[in-house]
């Protein structure tokens, strides 16, 4: 016996549980929400996946989603063009934006090498990098990626394929969280934090 009441339904579920983090249940209870609230709402809903799908570019320049073009980053006057800070894709680089403090330009990834996962080099945007630095332009480049096997993989292959530009690569800062305590801060944080200690002002 079917456990729904509705092939339709049993579908619409099947479909919406295979989204990251949606059980068979939160399914259920999205698809019986949207039955219930207006069509015109769901229709809405369906409309911009169909576009997110159909419409959706990449920013030439640092590979971020853009409407049309150059992102609204690349394009703008108030950005500094000689830093870049390459991340792994774009919720790293509303992260960053949201602190506020970064003023430079990005250069998204899309993924990060992993050999487990099948995902190498020539997966990622590493050229385009290469491309941009090689222009001139470029005097520093961040490596903001997450302090992984995968994440540190990439940013010494990365490291390795800048070498001969004359520019600056650092890395974001790793260490202990404000309010952290120290006896319960893992080893390898707590050393990169000593290793990396600055002035105290």
């Amino acid at each position: 016996m079917n456990a729904y009441p509705s092939r339709i339904i049993e579908q619409a579920v099947e479909e919406i549980s295979k989204l990251p983090g949606i059980g068979k249940k939160s399914a259920l209870r999205l698809a019986l929400h949207l039955l219930k609230r207006p069509e015109s709402q769901s229709l809405q809903l369906a409309h911009a996946i169909v576009q997110l799908r159909t419409e959706t570019q990449f920013c030439p320049q640092c590979h971020m989603i853009s409407d049309d073009g150059l992102c609204g980053i690349c394009s703008s006057h108030k950005r500094d063009e000689s830093l870049v800070c390459v991340v792994e894709d774009m919720r790293d680089v509303l992260a960053i934006e949201n602190t506020g403090q970064f003023t430079g330009l990005y250069h998204v990834l899309g993924g990060i090498i992993s050999p487990l996962a099948g995902v190498s080099p020539s997966d990622l945007q590493i050229e385009s990098l290469v491309q941009r630095v090689s222009s001139g332009k470029i005097t520093e480049v961040i490596l903001g990626l997450s302090p992984t096997m995968e994440g540190d993989t990439t940013a010494f292959y990365l490291t390795k394929k800048l070498k001969e530009f004359p520019i600056k690569i650092s890395t974001i800062a790793r260490g202990i969280p404000i309010g952290g305590d120290l006896e319960y801060t893992d080893e390898i944080t707590l050393g990169r934090s000593i290793v990396g200690r600055v002035v105290y002002e």
